[in-house]
């Protein structure tokens, strides 16, 4: 899933609990399949930018010598500016983007 196009919030805002827990009628369901998805987001955006990081790395012998590239420190800026993990997973959940079931009532 692209993450760059998604309309959250960049900043923390106050959502309405009733509006959360709707779908499960229980907000600690509906906060714990939230966090679950925001973890897998997470993973996500840190397996692709270390990724796109070892596209600029520069390996050499010295432990001394440290190179800063500029385009890794681009790709880092950009990576920063994204909304948050939980600010992506709780705008899915909001627009039923998260597929989640009970086993129990299966």
């Amino acid at each position: 899933m692209d993450y760059k196009d998604t309309k959250a919030a960049s900043t923390t805002i106050t959502y309405d609990k009733n509006e959360l827990q709707e779908p499960t009628e229980n907000i600690y369901e509906a906060i714990s399949i939230i966090a679950k998805r925001a973890e897998q987001i997470n993973s996500d955006l840190k397996k692709e930018l270390v990724e796109k990081l070892e596209e600029f790395a520069t390996y050499n012998d010295s432990l001394e010598e440290v190179f800063e590239n500029k385009e890794q420190i681009e790709v880092s800026k950009f990576y920063e500016r994204l909304p948050k993990p939980t600010a992506i997973a709780v705008e899915e959940w909001l627009n039923d983007k998260i597929y989640h079931r009970t086993p129990e009532t299966e």
